[in-house]
């Protein structure tokens, strides 16, 4: 770039600044008018509590939920352990949980399976699906009903309303805490206290800017919701501190409003650039199959700018508001020098480097090895709800229940049975639930075919009207051979034949006494009960407890032997699983897809980004490899411990980590190149670390506590487990930079000089002391490091070389007791 250009360039940037600075009552009305909308539009925002519905389309477990909804009624279940009881007070207590209104069905006997020591297991049916009040309802009646009894429910009934409030709560104190540890964190970094406010109202309105526009998106996720304003402010108060302590610089040498002016016109390029990396880590989310990454991501991004917004547009404004209080408030900054690990680094640049490269190859190893599950029952985390709690008490008495839902094309009652009777010889499967095996009585299921006479002989009937209904069976199904030939001879599965008796009935065709109502009454209902939760208009469901666990090797296997079984009869493709354990087999196969993608695609962009920035090809691949090495470790030490990563925790935050980490590698770098050329490398490293410190500190201090706070404090597995892994991640992306990355640069500055894109021209420098006058542009050492624009009077020791002249103004650096210095110009 000529002087002509850069000239131009840094023009345009100090015009856009005194636009907003001059403007800034008008833009300061805008934004009141701005959060007023989100605010009102918070409540618009609908949350998704169904994790499974971002998994691709195309997965069975997304088709099989989809064709359950469409063609059947799932009524709310649970399992409701009654302990310290006998098996007689057990037996009771059936009657009282049946009459509980909303209570369909109630399961006990005297087996292992509902009674083991002192603990009676009941299997309740409610009258309703998981969200409807009646089933909601029936849960507190049993609870009410049981309350002088030590009593455990395990039931997904009502509990995504409930989870979501206890979510909602428990987020408010992560992010009531967050706040405090941020005013802790900033009370050591800043130079004025009143600085403080400043920074707080900036992120609180991009806060409130994103969540009330979140609802343009039509949904979002439970995760997302819960976590994005955590995360946005541990991903962009960065952006807020630099133009703050751009300000702080300025201000040292202007009033308060030019101070704004040049501060902003230099922080916009800075804080734009530093942002890309960490919007290419949610690009990335949001190119994952498992579509919760691109709900994540793209709120995510979208915060990211509405904080470049409120920093750019807002924040001039609100320093100009707080400036003579920030004058006032001055007081020294807390943040210690870390000379010492710059001394550290220099001594150890041939040592730390190949055992960092060691560190590397086995993290990656070890972390290829950690265990990740991919049902969230199979997630710890650091606190449990109560229906977390009750579901661990009756597995420990009583296992697990892993159902799964096979759904094969209806019609053929005789295929459902055969199959039905080689499903429950599985010596996995412990039931198997299906229309074609529910008996009535001792000689006849539901789905068996009987013909008039028997059927008037099964319910008491008059031959001569059940051959007429018969008939008329017959003629409404097209079926009119049996009409012409004869209809003794027809045949008609009994649950068909009931349905349309009832419907023949209500509709006044056919005359009942009192007696033969009620049971006909009673009967409709529960075979419409049964005809509504497992026969459907194109797929017939049948419902099998397996006892294996929800996930893993030996479960895909039996599973792969479910559907071989049910191919025999209807073919492998038109057969559908659906449950737990195809869930986390599809999670299990999105999985492979996108870790490469994360990996690959979040690295590339970063690469890509830093090239352009440093405008060296060696540079880039050193401080990826470094964050790399810091995810690698981050998911070692679980593999370590023996501990399992949920999935989703892995994903999001290797992204996460590597685009928002990366800042403080670039930070360290970028200071580094520019500290080197005025001073020794030693020298260079010890100031890089004590200038790039403070802005780790604050926003990997940030990160690290809002990580754990999530971690520690939500009940939720999913984003407990996002949060542990986001601390420890961000903790060790610290430690990396700071123990590290300075070895490397050291090690590695023959490498970046060889891989630099541009032609470094050796440019004289000029190095002279006592009382100096320079004007232009300089580049170099005075008494530390000088880059600026510089029309002044120095005291001291200068080598430095004059790169530009400023606007009307000749070149020179001249010491006031001598002729000038030549400079090139």
């Amino acid at each position: 770039m000529n002087k002509k250009e850069e000239k131009k360039k840094v023009n345009f940037w100090l015009a856009l600044a005194s636009f907003i600075v001059d403007k800034r009552k008008a833009i300061l009305l805008l934004f009141v008018f701005a959060i007023i909308y989100s605010i009102l539009s918070v409540d618009k925002v609908q949350v998704n509590q169904d994790i499974t519905s971002y998994l691709p389309a195309e997965s069975e477990t997304r088709r099989g939920l989809t064709v359950m909804k469409d063609e059947f009624i799932t009524y709310g279940s649970a399992r409701v352990m009654v302990s310290n009881i006998t098996c007689s007070q057990a037996d009771d207590l059936v009657e009282t949980i049946e009459k509980v209104e909303g209570v369909k069905s109630v399961t006990f006997d005297s087996s292992k399976d509902h009674f083991s020591g002192s603990n009676a297991l009941y299997d309740v049916t409610v009258g309703g699906e998981d969200e409807d009040p009646v089933s909601i309802q029936a849960i507190k009646g049993i609870r009410e009903a049981l309350k002088d009894y030590d009593v455990s429910i395990s039931t997904m009934i009502g509990q995504v309303e409930e989870s979501a409030e206890m979510l909602n709560e428990e987020m408010g104190v992560i992010l009531i805490l967050s706040v405090v540890v941020i005013i802790g964190v900033l009370l050591v970094s800043t130079t004025a206290y009143l600085q403080i406010p400043v920074l707080l109202i900036t992120f609180g309105v991009a806060a409130i800017l994103n969540m009330g526009t979140n609802y343009w998106f039509g949904e979002i996720s439970f995760v997302t919701n819960s976590i994005a304003v955590v995360l946005q402010l541990a991903l962009a108060i960065d952006y807020a501190i630099i133009l703050c302590d751009r300000f702080t610089e300025e201000h040292r040498t202007l009033d308060a409003e030019g101070a704004v002016k040049l501060a902003l016109s230099k922080a916009i390029p800075e804080i734009s650039a530093s942002s890309l990396t960490t919007i290419s880590g949610m690009v990335a989310l949001m190119l994952m199959q498992f579509k919760l990454g691109f709900d994540m991501g793209i709120v995510l991004v979208k915060a990211i700018l509405f904080s470049l917004i409120s920093v750019f547009f807002l924040m001039p404004g609100i320093l100009l508001i707080f400036a003579k209080g920030i004058d006032k408030t001055q007081h020294r900054t807390f943040i210690p020098k870390i000379t010492f690990i710059g001394k550290f680094a220099a001594k150890t640049k041939y040592v730390i480097p190949p055992v960092f490269l060691v560190l590397l190859v086995a993290a990656f190893f070890v972390s290829s090895n950690c265990h990740y599950v991919f049902d969230i029952n199979s997630v710890e985390s650091a606190k449990k709800n109560a229906s977390k709690i009750a579901s661990e008490k009756i597995e420990a008495v009583f296992g697990a229940s892993n159902q799964l839902v096979v759904m094969v094309p209806a019609g053929n009652y005789e295929s459902e049975e055969k199959l039905l009777k080689k499903l429950e010889e599985l010596p996995y499967v412990t039931m198997a639930l299906g229309l074609a095996n529910q008996k009535i009585n001792d000689d006849y299921v539901l789905t068996a075919k009987i013909s008039a006479r028997q059927f008037a002989e099964f319910t008491d009937l008059d031959i001569e009207i059940v051959q007429i209904l018969y008939s008329a069976y017959a003629y409404e199904q097209g079926q009119y051979g049996p009409i012409i030939t004869g209809i003794d001879d027809y045949e008609v599965p009994i649950i068909d034949m009931f349905l349309f008796l009832y419907d023949q009935y209500r509709q006044g065709y056919i005359d009942l006494d009192s007696e033969m109502d009620e049971m006909l009454t009673l009967l409709y209902d529960t075979l419409h009960d049964a005809q509504m939760q497992l026969a459907g208009e194109h797929y017939s469901r049948f419902v099998l407890s397996i006892s294996l666990p929800t996930e893993g090797d030996e479960t895909y296997l039996a599973m792969e032997e479910i559907r071989e079984t049910a191919g025999r009869y209807y073919g492998k493709n038109k057969v559908i699983l659906a449950g737990n354990s195809t869930s986390a087999r599809d999670l299990k196969e999105s999985f492979a897809t996108d870790n490469v993608v994360i990996s690959v695609l979040t690295a590339l962009f970063v690469m890509i980004i830093l090239l352009f920035t440093f405008q060296s090809a060696g540079l880039p691949v050193l401080l990826v490899l470094t964050i790399q090495g810091s995810i690698w470790i981050n998911f070692s030490i679980p593999a370590i411990q023996g501990q399992t990563v949920y999935f989703i925790a892995y994903l999001i935050v290797s992204a996460i980590q590597m685009g928002a980490t990366i800042d403080y590698a670039i930070v360290i770098s970028s200071r580094y190149m520019q500290l080197k050329t005025g001073m020794p490398l030693k020298q260079a490293v010890i100031e890089t670390l004590n200038q790039a410190f403070p802005t780790i500190f604050t926003s990997g201090s940030i990160m690290v506590c809002s990580g754990f706070l999530i971690g520690n404090i939500s009940s939720d597995a999913t984003v407990a487990s996002m949060g542990i892994a986001l601390g420890r991640g961000t903790l060790t992306s610290i430690v990396l930079v700071l123990l590290v990355l300075p070895q490397i640069l050291l090690l590695g500055d023959f490498i970046i000089e060889k891989t630099a894109l541009t032609i470094n021209l050796a440019r004289e420098t000029k190095e002279t002391m006592g009382r100096i006058r320079v004007t232009g542009h300089v580049r170099g050492y005075v008494q530390g490091e000088i880059d600026a624009d510089v029309q002044g009077t120095f005291q001291g020791q200068m080598n430095v070389s004059l790169d530009s002249l400023l606007p009307g103004a000749q070149g020179k650096i001249m010491r006031l007791d001598d002729e000038p210095i030549d400079a090139e110009e």
